[in-house]
């Protein structure tokens, strides 16, 4: 049975540890992957406090981090989709409250992972780079496609073009950088706000305007390049984007939703000072796709045959900070002081 190491989370507040770690074999419907390289996001580094309002069932010790690429090298009982020595990306799901599993969690050098969680990657994208996905797809997938949010269609590889437009209130982000890649696979014309120097970025991903989010007429010069289309509904990512994003939905024609990346909190205080016109917010928790349709829809039937077309890339950029367990710390402190249309990834 291989030798397992982990970054342990010892207690809430506690410095992350290396050590062993059980190999956990599969069971029906998980692979388990040879982890090759990860991804960090914010929620991996947030403070001891912050874990009992943001994640209070956790248990520990524990295995944090969703975003997996590597190899399977073991399958669970029926599985016929996915092989051993299959080159995948997949989001770990650990740190769900439904699953809250060390064995489960991405930071390790073997991880027990949903096999409808899991797509195969061409042999042309390295581990790295596609390691930048997982999480951030699968905010902007549920924000997008979740009934409970917009609502809308998922993605194809062949897309027929709709008369509406899905605002990318920071499309620059990691979860802007899928979100504008998701709506376009489903046919919506996109427009997205981000700094200047990342115009060119969004529109490579296909967003048909940019606009500058800075500024107090941000939200008119968003309504500007809207135009006449009747939107479809909004993403709001980063922080400001619930008012400004509100201040747009409720002016134009079309849907009038807003599905928000910012935690649930933060999106609750926001709406309590603000009159909203008609307009449904909801907070996007990233990993309930995986227990719907959307989950399956984006990682079996899209993701592999995208990618394989060239039709969605894995972007943002990876920036690799390190190679071993060790360095997901650094990686960690790294992220706090900020990025722009970058992911920071730790080879394993």
């Amino acid at each position: 049975m291989p030798q397992n190491y982990a970054l342990w989370l010892p207690k809430r507040g506690a410095a992350f540890e290396v050590g062993p770690a059980p190999y956990t074999p599969p069971g029906p419907g998980q692979v388990v992957v040879r982890v090759r390289a990860v991804a960090v996001n914010p929620v991996d580094g947030i403070p001891g406090l912050a874990y009992r309002v943001i994640l209070p069932w956790l248990t520990f010790p524990a295995v944090i981090g969703s975003d997996v690429a590597g190899e399977v090298v073991e399958v669970g009982p029926g599985e016929t989709r996915l092989r051993p020595g299959d080159r995948v990306l997949g989001m770990a799901t650990g740190l769900e409250c439904n699953r809250n599993l060390a064995a489960e969690g991405a930071f390790q050098h073997y991880a027990v992972l949903m096999n409808t969680m899991v797509s195969p990657i061409p042999d042309d994208l390295e581990f790295e780079q596609a390691a930048v996905l997982p999480l951030t797809l699968s905010t902007a997938a549920t924000g997008l496609c979740q009934r409970d949010h917009l609502g809308l269609p998922l993605p194809t590889i062949s897309p027929s073009d709709r008369a509406e437009t899905v605002l990318v209130w920071g499309g620059s982000t990691s979860v802007g950088s899928n979100a504008i890649q998701l709506a376009r696979g489903a046919g919506f014309r996109v427009v997205t706000t981000c700094s200047p120097h990342n115009f060119d970025y969004v529109r490579s991903l296909g967003a048909a305007e940019a606009v500058d989010y800075h500024g107090s007429d941000a939200a008119a010069r968003v309504m500007k390049a809207v135009g006449d289309s009747p939107l479809a509904g909004t993403l709001a990512i980063g922080n400001g984007s619930v008012p400004k994003s509100l201040a747009v939905a409720a002016r134009a024609t079309g849907a009038k939703r807003i599905a928000s990346a910012q935690p649930a909190l933060m999106t609750r205080l926001q709406m309590l000072t603000r009159r909203r016109h008609g307009v449904h917010v909801s907070a996007i928790w990233g990993g309930t796709l995986k227990d719907n349709e959307v989950g399956p829809g984006i990682y079996v039937d899209y993701l592999p045959a995208a990618l394989k077309a060239k039709v969605f890339r894995a972007a943002p950029e990876a920036v690799v900070v390190g190679e071993g367990l060790d360095h997901i710390p650094v990686a960690l402190d790294r992220l706090k002081k900020g990025v722009s249309a970058q992911k920071l990834v730790v080879k394993v």
